[in-house]
């Protein structure tokens, strides 16, 4: 029997059970789950029309708008949720979209965050997808969205120098080496981009087991800063973790069911079409499927691995592959939306749905089963070191992203003009990501040889 920090009498227990009964005091702090849901439909409701620039601009857009503007969670679970995210396969700015919300309104909280997620641009994809040739142009895009690339950009570079003031020695030695393994990969034509499915968890597991190993050898000679770890952390949990707990309110078992009923949906859809099932939206739901299952390293992977699957099944000319993938990556929100513009022009709206549960299912799926397990062991002293390894490593993943994304972006000088007023916006003078996403796009429009004709030499 111990006595906990508010003066009641408290049992060791099994980091995975018990330790859900608050008392009086603490119940009350928590509020009713209506109220709590709709936090959640205020804070990200507009998240899904705002979120340019792929998942590592998505995770600066959350942690600037859910910790640093709102307070909704603070940094050390924000960042303990990111790692989780980068270690399971699927979307991980979705998966930590999720996370977030059901530490607030539970599962039915994390369910409304990935539908506001989603819907602005899995709505205009699918419709995309139905009639593309009367929608934009993805070779001759309008003037209002060149600029947003390289603004988005510069919110991936604001996000990765906040992460990096995090790291400590080892931290950011870890962090050097994922980046320039991720660099090696996407960059040398010898490499497959492929092997990042197995090159990244590997990463991040390195990670996790270096700051373990540093942790528990070295002890006071540690390389890394392991402060906020405290030798009492393998004991009972506080109430705040309790009420933590409460919230999110999705039980051990619960868990180990999703987990489950996962492996049976990538295990029985794979069965039904080898053994000559024909129907085609059980062929679609298991491509989508299996390679939501397997994907790691995000839109980098998924998209060689669609077109080999999709393009050669006949489901969509190569022409087009590229054309929606040119307007998904004009879109907001996750780059695996593009799954329901595949989806549609194959098989229609219906197809879309497909498409994107199967996508988006396994990741979606997994977070959910994790996020238990998370609320029970974080106050495990193994466990905080080994996220904090594990999230030096997809620090270093985001430095990565870092280096191609600009590339990509900031083609002409009037890009690299756009990149630096929307860099000085969002990180000296602490303007909201959605508001630079808007001057981003004036000034593309602006600069454009449609309007003012400046900056337009090319640098490739």
């Amino acid at each position: 029997m111990s006595t906990n920090n508010y003066g009641s009498v408290a049992s060791e227990e099994d980091p995975l059970k018990g330790g859900e009964d608050l008392d009086d005091d603490e119940c009350m702090e928590i509020e009713p789950l209506g109220k709590r849901l709709m936090d959640v439909v205020d804070k990200y409701w507009w998240l899904g029309c705002c979120a340019f620039g792929g998942p590592s601009a998505h995770v600066g857009l959350l942690r600037d708008h859910l910790v640093l503007q709102h307070n909704w969670i603070d940094e050390e679970s924000f960042m303990e949720l990111f790692a989780l995210g980068q270690g399971l396969p699927g979307p991980s700015s979705t998966q930590l979209v999720i996370s977030t919300a059901v530490t607030h309104g539970g599962p039915l909280g994390g369910i409304i965050a990935f539908f506001f997620w989603c819907l602005p641009a899995f709505t205009i994809l699918t419709i995309s997808g139905l009639f593309l040739y009367s929608v934009v142009d993805p070779s001759s895009p309008p003037i209002w969205l060149l600029g947003i690339p390289p603004a988005a950009v510069s919110i991936i570079f604001k996000a990765f120098y906040a992460f990096g003031l995090t790291l400590d020695k080892l931290g950011t030695a870890l962090a050097m080496l994922a980046c320039t393994a991720a660099v090696m990969i996407n960059g040398d034509e010898h490499i497959p981009k492929t092997s990042s499915q197995i090159v990244y968890p590997a990463l991040l597991i390195l990670g996790g087991l270096t700051a373990y190993l540093d942790y528990s050898i070295l002890k006071d000679k540690a390389i890394g800063n392991y402060s906020n770890v405290k030798p009492n952390d393998s004991g009972e949990r506080t109430a705040k973790e309790r009420k933590l707990i409460k919230k999110v309110g999705i039980p051990i078992y619960a868990g180990v069911l999703m987990f489950l009923l996962w492996l049976v949906l990538f295990v029985g859809s794979i069965t039904l079409v080898n053994l000559g099932y024909t129907n085609e939206y059980l062929q679609i739901f298991e491509v989508f499927f299996r390679i939501g299952s397997i994907i790691y390293g995000g839109g980098v992977v998924v998209l060689p691995m669609l077109q080999s699957e999709l393009v050669p099944r006949g489901w969509m000319t190569n022409e087009q592959f590229f054309q929606g993938l040119g307007l998904t990556q004009a879109m907001p929100g996750p780059l695996f939306n593009f799954s329901s513009f595949c989806g549609a022009t194959y098989k229609g709206v219906l197809g879309a749905f497909i498409a994107e549960i199967g996508l988006f299912g396994p990741g979606y799926i997994l977070i959910f089963a994790m996020v238990p397990f998370w609320t029970r062991i974080r106050h495990m002293a193994w466990f905080k070191v080994v996220l904090k390894g594990v999230n030096a490593s997809a620090i270093g993943l985001i430095g990565s992203g870092c280096v191609f994304l600009y590339a990509a972006a900031v083609k002409t000088a009037a890009d690299a003009m756009v990149f630096v007023i929307a860099g000085g916006l969002v990180s000296f003078y602490n303007v909201p990501v959605p508001a630079v996403i808007v001057v981003g796009a004036a000034c593309g429009a602006l600069f454009s040889s449609s309007v003012l004709d400046v900056g337009q030499v090319k640098y490739h």
